[in-house]
């Protein structure tokens, strides 16, 4: 039998699907892989294991562990399998034997708006990794990028005692109404939140506009003239139609204007980048470079270049937009703006903890993002 004072456990309560609340150490419901007796006492051994320790066993990122752990569908069965393989011979605890833990006074709620951007992920990985150095817990929300996260954000606050909300990947809008009347600190990451006045809110980003400026001189620069662009609506407002505004003054500082038919609404997946490109340039093959407002949308691109037999950057240029591992692996490896995901998540933490525990005013801080010119851009090539 276990004596009860030999029980002990760093908790952490992995409570409702899709979410998650990470207990003082950072990790999800971290428990013992074994139990030895001493002097007729039963005594906890070493080793405890984490949620980042699944991770890394498993070879997959945090974010996969949870959504296995959540039970989410949006995980390939193979790495499920692997992910509970190595869950039951490390005896890891889900969220079944957790429900009776005593739950946390209060949370900072994380809410990530697009679960399948892997950029997004891992940025909030890195705002958790963060956030294992402060005596803070997490509950985190991960939403597709068609879902309200203000809503979301509202649902939790109805749900646990909220002290603080981070943003991932917000769309400032008219939606964000539904948050202003909320008495607690707000910090939004990936996009500059000054121009929505918010009292309580604080924002990390790149300059956007600046650097999709920089893009469209690129291109310019080498020549091109037929480029296309695929982003979200132009016209929102939020960081993405920031870059989009920077890359038309690159067109407009050179007397030129960007032709608004070539530019297409894409969602933020391979999936989305491969039919989107597909479509457009069996339409219009006389282009000759292409700007992503994401690096998953030109992979896929890439791709579906590749298969109507165009090759980049010979036949098609193609720049991308937030720097992700796989940049660097494709054929070509990708030109993109890369964004600095650790800087951006240690600023983030920081600012949203000077405010709740200093009584700070809201910031709006601009860090640097890097150009990477790489193998996938080109000049044009010359009619023959």
């Amino acid at each position: 039998m276990i004596h009860p004072e030999s029980l002990y456990l760093l908790h952490a309560v992995l409570d409702e699907q899709y979410r998650l609340c990470y207990s003082c150490s950072g990790n999800v419901t971290d428990t013992v892989s074994g139990i030895s007796s001493e002097k007729g006492m039963s005594v906890l051994t070493q080793k405890v294991y984490t949620i980042r320790d699944i991770a890394q066993l498993a070879g997959v990122s945090v974010t996969t562990v949870s959504r296995v752990l959540n039970h989410r569908p949006d995980v390939n069965p193979a790495t499920r399998e692997l992910v509970e393989k190595i869950i039951e011979e490390c005896h890891f605890v889900g969220n079944t034997n957790a429900r009776g833990l005593k739950q946390v006074s209060e949370l900072i709620g994380l809410v990530i708006r697009g679960r399948s951007n892997p950029f997004l992920n891992a940025l909030a990985e890195a705002i958790l990794d963060r956030a294992t150095s402060i005596p803070d817990n997490f509950v985190t929300e991960y939403i597709d990028e068609q879902d309200d996260e203000f809503l979301t954000a509202l649902k939790m606050t109805r749900q646990n005692r909220i002290k603080g909300l981070i943003f991932v990947g917000s769309l400032i809008d008219h939606r964000v109404q539904a948050i202003r009347h909320l008495d607690l600190p707000v910090v939004f990451t990936t996009v500059n939140a000054e121009t929505a006045a918010m009292p309580n809110a604080s924002s990390v980003a790149v300059d956007d506009r600046s650097m999709g400026r920089l893009v469209g001189e690129e291109l310019l620069s080498i020549g091109h003239r037929k480029i296309a662009v695929f982003g979200s609506n132009p016209i929102a407002g939020d960081s993405l139609a920031m870059r989009f505004q920077g890359f038309c003054d690159a067109f407009s500082d050179r007397g030129l204007s960007f032709d608004p038919e070539n530019y297409r609404e894409c969602r933020f997946s391979f999936d989305a980048g491969y039919d989107t490109a597909r479509d457009f340039f069996s339409g219009h093959p006389e282009t000759t470079a292409l700007f992503t407002m994401s690096d998953t949308v030109a992979v896929g691109a890439i791709r579906a270049l590749q298969d109507l037999g165009k090759t980049v950057p010979r036949d098609v240029s193609v720049v991308g937009f937030d720097g992700i591992d796989i940049s660097r692996f494709t054929v070509p490896r990708l030109t993109t703006v890369e964004q600095p995901v650790d800087e951006i998540a240690r600023r983030s933490v920081n600012l949203l903890l000077d405010m709740m525990e200093k009584g700070a005013a809201p910031r709006h801080i601009l860090v640097k993002a890097s150009y990477r010119s790489r193998e996938s851009v080109a000049p044009p090539r010359m009619p023959e």
